[in-house]
């Protein structure tokens, strides 16, 4: 196949000629690493089978996006021609390349740096081979059948970095100068901080948020940083084969039962994944919320559903229409939401962007950033 032209325009579309991860981008086979994937289309993941079709397996695989290659557990390798999973959520994927380098380049990693970096299909990981030595790089992955795929085809690539099967906010195999993590955590491991050699970095993202976070080891054992001027989304972490679901029995009161309280908002229909800063304030005040919409016609439902047996349920007619909300549960999830859009409207911006984060050696992690603070 010719995939080495297709490489060459990736690398030109989403790093800089004169950065060191130009080369990386430009020399790494992707498609050796994404064979198979999962395309969604409404509710249904369908299987593709880059060997099958060529040209739509080097046009995925060379554009600047993310590949998922397991839903639930249903890994795309094990998958036969004609499956398909209905409704599931992605549990593994192939991160569009400029986010890996982006994270990478949050790292500010040196030539000699010892780096350890999440697995998922190895692309990653291969990037972090090209541009530092295989000896240098170190890949974890709590899904051993996912570790052992990427391990073959880093082989095949003529890589052979540490590939270790662990879970990534527990204990890690050896020390390191830098930590780049592609799943979102909440809290930071403890680990992490005990992992790192003194003045190590490390980069994650904060589970549920489109935050950055970027730390570095102080001498007392804890770590200081910042939410950094970037977004990003990531898979949280698992800890089995799938992601557990404590809102699905939150869904059959929020489906279409009336609320405790019924009111309408002051504010257009919004679906918080779709504003990243709302949606962290959000998350950060309820770590663990889930959200689903819905649309028949001109009529949107959004549903926040939450495990304590919160939930709310909002539908408006019309993009400009005050939705009717329906709210039940210890916790007024749309009155919090409510509450943020607020302090947007009112200050210009949300103060998570930007904050100030202090990591204490135990793993307590503060945001703060003027007058407002918030503990993970």
């Amino acid at each position: 196949m010719k995939w080495k032209p297709q490489a060459r325009r990736l690398a030109h579309e989403v790093v800089r000629p004169e950065s060191r991860w130009h080369a990386a981008v430009a020399n790494v086979p992707r498609h050796q690493f994404v064979p198979r994937w999962w395309e969604q289309d409404g509710d249904v993941w369908t299987l593709r089978i880059g060997p099958d079709e060529p040209e739509a397996w080097l046009k995925a695989a060379y554009s600047d996006q993310t590949l998922v290659t397991r839903v639930d557990a249903c890994h795309a390798d094990n998958a036969s021609a004609n499956d398909v999973v209905a409704g599931g959520t992605p549990t593994s994927s192939s991160t569009l390349p400029s986010l890996v380098v982006r994270m990478y380049r949050h790292a500010m990693i040196a030539d000699s740096d010892q780096v350890l970096v999440t697995t998922g299909t190895g692309y990653g990981t291969a990037l972090a081979c090209v541009r530092l030595g295989g000896g240098n790089v170190t890949s974890v992955d709590v899904d051993e059948h996912l570790v052992k795929l990427a391990e073959d085809r880093l082989t095949l690539f003529g890589e052979s970095p540490r590939m270790t099967v662990c879970d990534v906010t527990g204990p890690l195999p050896g020390e390191y100068d830098r930590i780049v993590s592609t799943v979102s955590v909440r809290p930071v491991p403890v680990s992490w901080l005990q992992a790192l050699r003194p003045g190590g970095r490390f980069v994650t993202t904060i589970a549920g948020t489109g935050l950055i976070l970027t730390a570095d080891k102080t001498a007392d054992g804890g770590a200081v940083g910042r939410i950094e001027w970037d977004r990003a989304g990531f898979m949280r972490t698992r800890h089995g084969d799938d992601y557990d679901h404590p809102a699905d029995d939150v869904w059959k009161g929020a489906a279409d039962e009336e609320g405790a309280a019924t009111f309408a908002s002051r504010y257009p229909l919004l679906y918080p994944p779709d504003a990243w800063d709302v949606m962290s304030m959000l998350e950060l005040k309820l770590p663990g919320i889930e959200y689903r919409r819905a649309q028949d016609g001109d009529t949107r439902t959004v549903w926040l559903l939450y495990p304590d047996g919160s939930w709310a349920r909002a539908t408006a007619t019309g993009f400009l229409d005050s939705p009717v909300v329906h709210e039940s549960g210890p916790r007024q999830l749309w009155s919090e939401l409510d509450r943020i859009r607020n302090r947007l409207n009112r200050d210009g911006a949300l103060p998570v962007y930007g904050a100030r984060v202090t990591i204490t050696p135990d793993g307590l992690t503060t945001l703060t950033r003027g007058s407002w603070t918030t503990t993970l």
